[in-house]
């Protein structure tokens, strides 16, 4: 751009929040409009992968991610047994030129947002407004926000990013039939729990299968009586029909809701490994949340006049493979580098749509196959029981190839 811009972003998420500080890097005028009255740590874990840490690292945020995160040295597949089937080296450990960090959710979006409000400065970080919708007038947009005591009000801007998340009021406008989010007919239960660490103290593990899954990973480093913030995840499949996202995802109303044990017990009740004892784990639980898991069909395009999306607003997908936070800092990266070269608002919005859209749309289709996962239910078919040798049930040919196809698509860049 010949000029700085005035740039609204309505969400102040993970995505929104890193478009906020990579736009404010290249000098443009930023506003971060976030509908929850009072931002708290909230949350479980998530991944943030090498790619994606390479962005917060260009914004000066890798030091103090990395003394609040554990830098994962592997992702272990194995199966309901504990058995382990590939070991993918991960981060540093994995030739990257980045770590691959597992990290609290809830507290790095509290440090995207101390960071933002100390560069952007407070005036230009709110609270308590929820985007409504948004309309153009010539070269300007109108958002219409709901304040959090009831009042409404409308911001002007150069640019409008709905970084609004999977329910986007603006996806909703410019798509008012798209319906709600489609559901697979798993479920997600996610917890929390403060135990010793496993393996190495770094590794994160997904074992099982289709029908049921059990993800692990550290969050934090050790504290000082050696037991370290655990997360987990248990997927459980409801129904069978949902394969491929065929179903309307539960009501809002039943998601983030507290989960129970008695949901869990009768199918990871058992699941002890050699290395874990995962039912200890679940019911040493100090939070247990349950979600559907959901995404929504691919767009044919993001932007509206100079209004466009970013994030699960733009492309929510399942969450294998650690791509939702990922792909979001990679939208806002890419965002902020269009938003910067010489060409008109309009164009740049293009650009970044044809850049990202393209990809994602890909990362959620393949997620919807499974994505990495499809290496589990591959050995379960084979061998329900167990092996002796894992050879005599899959070629390791066979399993490089579904991981190096799925990493090229999801942009992984290793430098060895």
């Amino acid at each position: 751009m010949d000029k700085p811009l005035d740039i609204l972003i309505a969400g102040g998420g993970i995505g929104g929040l890193t478009a906020a500080l990579a736009l404010h890097a290249k000098g443009h005028r930023v506003t971060v409009c976030e509908a929850t009255p009072e931002l708290k740590p909230l949350g479980v874990g998530i991944n943030l992968l090498p790619h994606a840490v390479a962005v917060l690292d260009t914004l000066g945020l890798l030091p103090a991610l990395r003394a609040m995160a554990v830098e994962t040295s592997a992702l272990v597949f194995a199966n309901r047994h504990g058995q382990e089937i590939y070991r993918d080296p991960r981060g540093l450990d994995g030739g990257y030129s980045h770590p691959q960090l597992s990290i609290h959710r809830g507290q790095l979006q509290l440090k995207l947002w101390d960071e933002a409000l100390a560069r952007l400065g407070a005036e230009r970080m709110h609270t308590g407004e929820r985007l409504l919708g948004a309309r153009m007038v010539g070269s300007q947009v109108f958002a219409q926000f709901q304040h959090a005591d009831g009042s409404s009000g409308e911001r002007r801007a150069d640019v409008l990013i709905g970084a609004d998340g999977i329910h986007s009021a603006l996806r909703r406008q410019f798509y008012p039939d798209e319906g709600a989010p489609r559901w697979n007919g798993m479920m997600m239960w996610r917890g929390t729990s403060i135990a010793k660490p496993f393996l190495d103290g770094r590794t994160m593990v997904q074992a099982g299968h289709r029908l049921a899954k059990f993800v692990v990973y550290p969050i934090a480093p050790p504290a000082a009586d050696g037991t370290q913030l655990i997360n987990w995840i248990c997927d459980r499949r409801l129904r069978e029909d949902g394969i491929g996202g065929g179903l309307s995802a539960p009501s809002r109303e039943d998601w983030s809701k507290p989960g129970q044990l008695a949901d869990l017990l009768p199918t990871f009740g058992s699941w002890h490994f050699p290395w874990l004892d995962v039912p200890g784990l679940i019911q040493n639980a100090t939070q247990l949340l349950e979600w559907p898991m959901v995404d929504r069909d691919p767009l044919p395009r993001w932007r509206h006049g100079r209004i466009t999306l970013l994030g699960d607003a733009a492309h929510p997908m399942y969450p294998i493979g650690s791509n939702g936070a990922t792909q979001a800092i990679l939208d806002a990266q890419c965002l902020a580098e269009q938003l910067s070269v010489p060409q008109s608002v309009e164009a740049a919005l293009d650009a970044y749509e044809a850049e990202r859209l393209p990809m994602c749309a890909k990362i959620v289709e393949m997620n919807r196959q499974e994505g990495l996962d499809a290496i589990l239910d591959l050995v379960e078919q084979r061998a329900p029981a167990g092996f002796a040798q894992l050879q005599d049930v899959i070629d390791p040919g066979e399993i490089d190839t579904l991981v190096r196809h799925y990493k090229a698509a999801a942009g992984h860049r290793q430098q060895r």
